[in-house]
């Protein structure tokens, strides 16, 4: 635990963590949110899956893309920019009544123009600390990103069933906007400039490790994202259980992360930690009661942040730093579209079978998960012997003060 003291007195560390960490918190609380407002005013988990496929197939194309345009506009103008647009069109879809169509067309702006937040900090963090710290603090970065896909949620909820769903999106909004506000203020963001890459747009996908963390994190992600939409399903709308059910399960990650942050990181390592993700969903689907869930999903998040902490060094680790933002970009791509299709799926199987149908989609996810780690372990490089630190480009790295 001391060298993650060591990493938060590393001067602005801390700063830039909680920054993104508070404008990076509607990322696991949108799906689940305008999951439960569509349904609730259209009283469809189908309708409310369509909406959320929309956002995602935004997403899908904003992620790389504005990521790589960091590089050319720089991160200030353009992170700003997507923080307005996509306040926007959040609050149409909060505010407004509309068809379901229409709604879909609003969702695919805000994907469209949803801020590159994680992309640009984690293409800032090799510049912030030494060699030796990166791999912790990607560990250290993990546990915080488990607050938002399973802490988010968590309020989201608790807001919407026990206040309103339009507040609950409300909230989101203000998250974006202070947190994005804070981030794009912090002078971290001046100091360090992406330079310009020399490959064509998309091509760091084609590296396969890049190609396997997207793949992977992906798989991951949804299957999360299709268990907190079916805790949401067995214990209904109006009490606090799915929330406390849910925290839980982001205490058992967190703790996992901490844990095991410091874990040489192997090739088998990312299959390692996916199986014991996959090992604790497939324990709790058999009895869908209260202390139950709480147990086998807090087995289940033990996996869960150590595993991500691996999706991040190994994209580090295997590209050149004009890369790292536009390969974080389709990794981050990766990740909301996976939480956006897996509570779309699980909400489609609520409608057929009920709630051990969003059960079963996400231990199906967290299956190919796993596999696809094993199927990949060729690309995984081995950190055990070395940092994760990007590789460099030729000539300088412009670096300006604040």
């Amino acid at each position: 635990m001391s060298s993650y003291a060591d990493l938060l007195r590393t001067p602005g560390v801390a700063r830039i963590m909680s920054a993104q960490l508070v404008a990076r918190f509607p990322s696991g609380m949108l799906s689940l949110g305008l999951l439960l407002h569509v349904e609730r005013t259209t009283g469809s988990y189908a309708a409310a899956g369509l909406v959320l496929a929309a956002l995602s197939v935004g997403q899908a194309v904003s992620g790389p893309l504005l990521s790589r345009l960091m590089g050319v506009l720089g991160m200030r103008r353009v992170i700003a920019f997507a923080i307005v647009a996509c306040t926007v069109a959040i609050l149409e879809l909060a505010l407004v009544p509309q068809p379901v169509g229409v709604s879909m067309l609003v969702a695919l702006l805000a994907g469209l123009s949803y801020p590159p937040i994680q992309p640009a900090v984690r293409t800032i963090y090799p510049k912030m600390v030494n060699s030796r710290q990166l791999t912790p603090l990607f560990s250290l970065d993990a546990s915080a990103q488990e607050l938002i896909w399973v802490g988010g949620p968590v309020i989201v909820t608790f807001v919407a069933t026990q206040v309103g769903t339009i507040e609950g999106i409300l909230l989101s909004v203000a998250l974006l906007v202070g947190g994005g506000i804070w981030f794009v203020a912090s002078p971290e963001l001046g100091r360090v400039r992406i330079p310009r890459s020399k490959r064509r747009f998309g091509k760091v996908l084609g590296r396969p490790t890049v190609l396997l963390a997207t793949v992977v994190g992906f798989l991951l992600i949804g299957s999360c994202a299709a268990i907190e939409t079916g805790v949401v399903a067995v214990f209904g709308h109006d009490g606090p259980e799915a929330g406390i059910v849910l925290a839980i399960w982001s205490i058992g990650s967190l703790a996992g992360g901490l844990l095991f942050g410091h874990v040489p990181i192997s090739p088998w390592a990312l299959a390692r930690r996916t199986l014991l993700v996959t090992f604790g969903l497939a324990l709790a689907v058999f009895f869908l009661d209260f202390w139950w869930l709480a147990v086998t999903l807090v087995i289940s998040g033990l996996g869960l942040a150590p595993a991500l902490a691996v999706i991040f060094a190994i994209t580090s680790a295997s590209v050149k730093f004009s890369d790292t933002a536009e390969a974080y970009g389709w990794v981050g791509t990766g990740q909301l579209i996976g939480a956006a299709l897996g509570s779309a799926a699980a909400g489609f199987l609520i409608d057929e079978v009920g709630p051990p149908g969003a059960f079963w989609a996400a231990i199906v996810l967290a299956v190919a998960a796993t596999l696809a780690a094993v199927i990949g372990r060729p690309w995984a490089p081995d950190l055990r012997h070395r940092d994760a630190s990007p590789m460099p480009d030729t000539g300088a790295v412009p670096v300006t003060p604040s």
